[in-house]
């Protein structure tokens, strides 16, 4: 039999606590505390923050409030098609600019996360990432022929070019 030492304890609890994650909707470090406790590891708060970081445990809705899941056992988002992303642009009235490798999508106030959003869903993947602001989403681009290629096929989704501004820089 292994000696407990800190680290055979740790693991043993850390095994614990995977089992309680994984059969219960625990919402808080408390519940945690006291679901170990009832077997058999008296643990702080402390403990159980730093075991939850060590996990990469992340907090997650179940049944209509928060519970702690792992990250592996999260269902990735869908992809929606680009469906969400054309109705969002003939929605709202949204103009291109750019700036280097950068393209600028400016909308009304409040839309660029629900822009930025349907682009992350949507079939292009050519950009490195979306950031979304109040009215403006910044898509970039590693190089200047996947920010091309992105953009013909933003029109194709689209149905035809957005209204542009003029470029910002070359």
């Amino acid at each position: 039999m292994e000696p407990r030492t800190n680290r055979v304890l740790r693991r043993d609890r850390q095994r614990h606590l995977r089992e309680i994650v994984s059969r219960y909707p625990v919402s808080s470090q408390h519940e945690i505390v006291e679901r170990l406790a009832e077997r058999g590891f008296a643990v702080t708060q402390a403990t159980v923050s730093r075991d939850i970081a060590e996990l990469g445990l992340v907090k997650v809705t179940r049944a209509g409030r928060h519970a702690y899941a792992f990250p592996e056992d999260i269902a990735p988002v869908a992809q929606q098609g680009d469906e969400s992303l054309r109705r969002v642009l003939q929605d709202l009235p949204v103009t291109v600019g750019r700036s280097g490798l950068i393209v600028l999508l400016v909308a009304s106030p409040g839309s660029a996360p629900a822009i930025a959003e349907a682009i992350d869903r949507s079939s292009l993947h050519e950009q490195e990432g979306t950031l979304a602001g109040d009215n403006t989403v910044l898509v970039l681009f590693r190089d200047e022929t996947l920010l091309e290629r992105w953009l013909e096929r933003l029109a194709e989704v689209n149905g035809a070019p957005l209204a542009s501004t003029r470029p910002l820089a070359p």
